[in-house]
This record gives structure tokens, C-alpha cells and sequence, in this order.
């Protein structure tokens, strides 16, 4: 269980509400229900966390049930990957369960409730059915078979089970109201033919229940107390519920369904389909490719389960859907592995560097430290000779004051070695640097204790001895999409935003003879590089190495408490808008916001309202019902205003209304905000 001082979320206060009101602790049950069409991927780790952080909590078990109702897409290789992840993420489920278990009571009850005329056998078309359900303002059409006699009902679905028909000729739909105001509960289908062997059932079945049907009965039948999914299934909850009265058992615990908002992941896509369509195009290498927002690619990319564990903590469980910006998961295991990681010298693209004073046939060995960061974490020796590779970067042969790298004239620092100075170059016919060369003070090596080691310079650089390099391939990952939500142009595909530049090789890097003997799973920084990893592809006598993130950390500033609100009224002041125009401005993206990004901007609007008339703002209450953000801005500016003494009229009463009655979340905590000043 959570501290009382810890805050919960609203998930949370809804089972601390079921315990207090008489829900046994020990009838706590949570599941985490995948559907095993594809590898699971950083929104699913939320769900993860949450369901099996929830079983922690309260020491309740937590089971991996697969909803494997669809035999046409399902596959075991995407079974074993599934739990692979889990285990890997650091949870234990209390039963592995699969809704092919149930085929058989799912069946029987779906008998039952022909027996009872609440399910009948419909042979139509699927585009006819689909056009009889009408629409959300009309009722629907009953199909001619509604009234089809119990017995002949019981003898097609029995006829449907024994594979006498065709698939697609017949299905099962449930009788309950065609002209519900709810589209789910116009009759819909329970089962279909599908004439395709199931991975574990094989040909025993060749109907096969709907996802509605299946899954809250197998809720009950594993008795979840708890069913918690995202915010797409709410509307199923009202059908969730039909199937349960059908079947419930006062004795036994029955299932409660409650939403949550998706982890929607900037510069990414989530929909299996279009993750699927990014293998089929060869964009990506495969499911575990390291720029996939799958846990199996941020796996082989080197993130680690606690980093995840943590992003999801630090991205918390809403009731809305939004964005969560990529940086907070670089941010997450940054954080984790500059903790952990130990530290290298690599020179991706390698200049050569020869220290003229230095004895030629030399070489000590210089010690370095494995992790500052880490208590005990040891050291190891790194090979130092007269010629080195340095980066080609870290030199010019003419820099202003600025500079602090290598340039002729100037020291710096090698790591863990001598300082040095830049004296001449070598150049090929074409004018290409292919030698620096330089002096060293020999009196300066670190750690040494002489005065000259003392010696402060401004610049330090990471090197490889030349006669002791191990080879290496490099493979440096950027984010795999240019646009920060590369779906949401309704008049262009996502595939139009692919980042060209989201993967760099380099085929011949030059690291330090300490990563000869590195393993998968462990963790480096290459020093002023950024972290790395060995990836599964590697051999001894082929290192590969994946780059996971670089040492930059832009997140963490940006989140200091006041500097967001600074830096939104310096862009307020600079570009001279008005407040009504800055309002509109923030409200535009506030639905893509979440945690503090979004107080922030609850705050800024709220501030930026006090210099608002009521002129300026009466023109917006007829923004138009899709602009929610720019709605939910008025709204809260709306509220300030009457806070500081505006008269209500007949325009502002219907504004608030049309928000009271809006279906997104948001607006209707903001619209019973302003309700509830007048009380």
C-alpha cells in the first residue's frame, strides 16, 4: 500500500472507495490483458506498470491473460515476446491465463442466452448490418432475423460451431437495443466464422467470440475486481455491463470497469498497424529495431526496466488523453544510467594525434574511474602511448577565445593523462588534416600529485591509444519520425514525416581495449559522447555498439519550477501578442499537455485572463466543437473573469452549458468550475 502522505490517482481513491465501502482485501484482483497481434510497446508499459504496481500495492495478485480471440493475426511468437517483456520489466503475474481457455463456457453462456432470446443467429452482409445500426442521432433497423424462433437459432449456432458454413456467412448477435443512444448496444455481434486454426486450439474452434463478449467474461470467470483499460473502451462499458448481468453470480465478485488515458509518445506512432507497416516498408529491421517505441527495441536500444518503471511513474495515470513528450523517457534513462553506466573513451570519427616529446615504444597504463557516481564502483586501467585517436571535432587549427577544444597554440586536457598543446599539423594533397601534432607536459599526468598536475585548463578531451584501439561499429539512433505527432495530418500518411537521418553507422570506430570483454546488457558512457550499449548482434570479433541517448539533458532544465512561466511571458513580451491572442494560442495545444507542462499552462492562462475584457472574450463562445483546447481556454478565462465581479447573461449561461454537456473530460472539470462559482 502507498504512504497517506504519497497523493493518489484517481484509480486508486476508486479501489480505496471499494475497500471502505466493503470490498474484501483479499477479493482485490488485477489482470493485464494483452492481445498477442504484435510486440508490446512503451503505451502498453504504462498499462503494465500500473495493473502490476497496483498488485504490489496491495498485495493482490495480478494475472497475464492473453485475448486470444482472433486466430487470423495472433501469433506465438508475439505470446512469448509478451511475457519475455514482462519479466524482463521486473513483474511476476499470478496465473499466465488465455481467453482460448474459456472457448467452451464462453460458448455455453452464449447458448444460454439464446434460450433466453437475448442472442440470435443473424445471416446478413457486414456492410448491411453495419447500415441498420443508423447512426448516433438515429435509431438503427432491426434485422429481419431478430425474431428468428429460439430452435432455429440454437440449431444455426450449433451448425456455426460444427464448421457447416462458409466464414462470413452467419454471426451471433446479442438482442438488446437498437435504438440506443449508445452505437455498441445496437445488437452487436458475439461471434463470427472464422475457418483459421488458432496457435493453441488449433481446429478444435472455427467460431470465435468477439473481443466485447470474451473479454468482460473472462473478467469474471478469473474474477478481476479491478478491470482497468483505456479511455477507447469506455463507451463499451454499458455493454461490458449488459454481458455481465447475463451471467452474474451474486456470490461471486464481479468485475469493475474503469478507463484511463492511453501513453500517447511524441515524435512516435503506437498503433500496431502502423508499427506493422514500418517492418513491412523495411523502414525499421524489425519489431526490436532501436528506434521502435516497442519495450523489445528500447531494450536492445540499452534502456533499462527501471528506467521505463520510471518513466511511467513520472508520466502518472490521467483520465484524458495527451502527449507525452519523448524527452521525459530520454530524461528517465539518463538519470538511470548515469547512475549505473561505466565509463569508456570511444572516438567515432578518429583524427591522429602524436605527441612529439613523448618516448616513442612507451606505454603506461593510467588508471580511470569506472563510475563517479557510484560508491565502490572500482576502476580500470586504460593503455597511454605516443600516438592517439582523437576526434576530429575536438580540433582546429584556428578557433577564437571561445574554443576550449585542441587548436595550435592552446592546452587542454587529456582524460585521465597529460595536458597537452597543439603545435603543427600534417595535411594531405587536398588539404585534409591526417596528423596533429603536439607536446605534452610530462609533469601533468593525472592523479600524479605534482604541482603541474594541478594545472587548470579549460578544455578535456577523450582519446584512444592508436597501437592499443579495439575496432568497433557504431550505430547512433535519432528519433525515427521528423513531425512530433507524424499521425495526426489527416491529408498526408505518417510515412511522409520518416527522419532520414535516424540512423547513423559507422563501421569503424576506435575504442578503449577495456570494451573488448563487454556484454549484453551492460551499460557505458562513452565520456563526452553520450551512452551505449552492446547490441544482441555483436561478436567477439565484431563489436557492435547502440548508441541509447546522449549526455545532453534538456528535460530537466526545462522543468525547474518557475522557468516554464518565465519563459512564456518573456515570448509574450517579446512578440508584443495580446492576451486574448496569447490565450488562444496556448489553448490550441492544451490537450497535447500533460503534468506540469499543462499547470503551467492552466496557470499562464488563468494570469494572462485578468487583462482580458469581456468583449474580447464573448466572440470565442462560438468556437466550434472540435477546437476543445481553445474551449477549455476560454473557459478558464471565462472563470476569472466572473471571480472578479462579471455579470452573468443568457450567452454566458449557455456557453457554460454547451461545456457541462461536452464529452471531454477537461472541458467538463473546467465548465463545473465556473458552474459552481455562483454557490
Amino acid at each position: 500500500m502507498k504512504e497517506a502522505s504519497e497523493s493518489l490517482n484517481f484509480l486508486e481513491h476508486i479501489i480505496e472507495e471499494d475497500l471502505k465501502s466493503g470490498l474484501p482485501k483479499n477479493s482485490l484482483r488485477f489482470r493485464f490483458p494483452p492481445e498477442p497481434n504484435g510486440y508490446l510497446h512503451i503505451g502498453h508499459a504504462a498499462s503494465i506498470c500500473l495493473n502490476f504496481g497496483l498488485g504490489e500495492d496491495h498485495q493482490s495478485p495480478v494475472n497475464l491473460r492473453f485475448d486470444d480471440t482472433n486466430p487470423i493475426k495472433e501469433e506465438q511468437e508475439f505470446v512469448d515476446s509478451i511475457k519475455h517483456n514482462i519479466e524482463w520489466l521486473g513483474f511476476k503475474w499470478a496465473q499466465e491465463c488465455y481467453t482460448s481457455d474459456y472457448f467452451q463456457q464462453l460458448f455455453d453462456w452464449a447458448v444460454e442466452l439464446i434460450k433466453k432470446g437475448k442472442a440470435y443467429v443473424d445471416g446478413q452482409s457486414p456492410e448491411l448490418i453495419a447500415e441498420q445500426k443508423g447512426t448516433p442521432t438515429s435509431p438503427g433497423k432491426p434485422s429481419p432475423h431478430r425474431d428468428r424462433p429460439i430452435a432455429e437459432n440454437l440449431e444455426l449456432f450449433e451448425k456455426m460451431k460444427n464448421g457447416d458454413f462458409p466464414a462470413g456467412s452467419y454471426v451471433l448477435r446479442a438482442k438488446i437495443d437498437m435504438a440506443s443512444p449508445n452505437m455498441l448496444m445496437r445488437d452487436p455481434l458475439m461471434y463470427r466464422i472464422l475457418n483459421k486454426a488458432h496457435h493453441r486450439t488449433g481446429n478444435d474452434w472455427c467460431i470465435y467470440p468477439m473481443y466485447d463478449w470474451a473479454h468482460g467474461q473472462s473478467d469474471y470467470i478469473e474474477q478481476i475486481s479491478h478491470s482497468l483499460c483505456t479511455l477507447e473502451f469506455k463507451s463499451h462499458r454499458e455493454l461490458y455491463d449488459w454481458f455481465l448481468d447475463q451471467i452474474y453470480d451474486e456470490n461471486k465478485v464481479r468485475p469493475k470497469q474503469r478507463e484511463f488515458a492511453r501513453r500517447n509518445l511524441s515524435y512516435t506512432v503506437m498503433s500496431k498497424r502502423k508499427l506493422l507497416e514500418l517492418l513491412q516498408s523495411k523502414t525499421v529491421a524489425g519489431w526490436d529495431d532501436p528506434r521502435m517505441p516497442t519495450i523489445s527495441g528500447l531494450r536492445r536500444r540499452g534502456y533499462t526496466p527501471e528506467s521505463i518503471r520510471k518513466f511511467s511513474e513520472l508520466s502518472g495515470i490521467s483520465k484524458r488523453d495527451s502527449v507525452t513528450d519523448v524527452s521525459l523517457l530520454e530524461y528517465a534513462i539518463r538519470e538511470d544510467l548515469n547512475k549505473r553506466a561505466t565509463r569508456a573513451m570511444a572516438v567515432i570519427d578518429p583524427v591522429k594525434l602524436i605527441i612529439t616529446n613523448y618516448p616513442e615504444g612507451k606505454t603506461e597504463m593510467l588508471e580511470a574511474e569506472n563510475n563517479p557516481e557510484m560508491e565502490n564502483s572500482g576502476s580500470h586501467q586504460v593503455p597511454f602511448s605516443r600516438e592517439l585517436y582523437i576526434e576530429k571535432e575536438d580540433f582546429k587549427e584556428e578557433a577564437g577565445n571561445k574554443y576550449f577544444r585542441l587548436t595550435i597554440g592552446k592546452e587542454v586536457r587529456l582524460k585521465n593523462a597529460y595536458i597537452i598543446k597543439g603545435e603543427s599539423v600534417v595535411k594531405d594533397a587536398q588539404g585534409k588534416i591526417t596528423e596533429i601534432h603536439c607536446t605534452a607536459d610530462l609533469e601533468s599526468r593525472s592523479g600524479s600529485g605534482t604541482e603541474a598536475s594541478m594545472r587548470k585548463v579549460k578544455g578535456t578531451l577523450h582519446w584512444v591509444s592508436m597501437q592499443h584501439a579495439i575496432k568497433a561499429e557504431i550505430r547512433e539512433y535519432d528519433r525515427l519520425f521528423l513531425d512530433e505527432a507524424p499521425d495526426s495530418h489527416g491529408d498526408k500518411s505518417f510515412m511522409e514525416y520518416i527522419n532520414p537521418e535516424s540512423l547513423k553507422i559507422t563501421k569503424e570506430a576506435f575504442l578503449e581495449p577495456f570494451l573488448q570483454n563487454a556484454k549484453l546488457e551492460d551499460k557505458f558512457q562513452f565520456q563526452r559522447v553520450g551512452y551505449f550499449t552492446l547490441d544482441q548482434d555483436a561478436t567477439a570479433q565484431h563489436l557492435i555498439f547502440n548508441k541509447t541517448v546522449g549526455l545532453k539533458d534538456s528535460w530537466a532544465k526545462a522543468q525547474t519550477k518557475e522557468q516554464p512561466q518565465a519563459i512564456e511571458q518573456k515570448a509574450i513580451q517579446g512578440q508584443g501578442r495580446s492576451p486574448i491572442n496569447e490565450i488562444q494560442k496556448i489553448s490550441k495545444k492544451y490537450t497535447n499537455l500533460s503534468g506540469t507542462k499543462l499547470e503551467t499552462a492552466r496557470a499562464n492562462i488563468a494570469k494572462l485572463a485578468k487583462d482580458v475584457t469581456y468583449d474580447e472574450l464573448e466572440p470565442l463562445f462560438g468556437t466550434a466543437k472540435k477546437k476543445v483546447g481553445t474551449r477549455i481556454g476560454v473557459t478558464i478565462a471565462l472563470g476569472v473573469l466572473l471571480e472578479n465581479g462579471l455579470a452573468r447573461n443568457e450567452a454566458i449561461e449557455a456557453f457554460i452549458q454547451a461545456g457541462l454537456e461536452d464529452d471531454h473530460e477537461l472541458l467538463v472539470e473546467e465548465a463545473k468550475a465556473v458552474d459552481g462559482q455562483r454557490q
